[in-house]
């Protein structure tokens, strides 16, 4: 069964982490549907948001490998409804 998620990250050092969240999270595109990103360049920050619909198992291995990240910090809210 499927659930559908939303990940929001915050990358504090967005120039030193930004790369390999983005390589990560294409190795996920095949769960990934959607996703938004607001860079606050004068601070250095990015807030990424990602919507994602996949087993429990793929999406919580995407937010630990994202979250294992230097200067990324990551949360995941998990719909109930479970998808065929």
């Amino acid at each position: 069964m499927k659930r559908l998620a939303v990940i929001a990250a915050v990358l504090d050092n967005a120039e030193a982490s930004q790369h390999e969240f983005n390589d990560i999270v294409s190795n996920y595109k095949g769960i990934v549907k959607g996703r938004m990103g607001i860079p606050f360049t004068e601070e250095g920050i990015s807030i990424i948001t990602l919507v994602v619909l996949g087993t429990l198992d793929q999406i919580n291995t995407l937010t630990g490998t994202l979250g294992k990240i230097k200067d990324v910090h990551v949360k995941t809210s998990f719909s109930k409804k479970e998808i065929n």
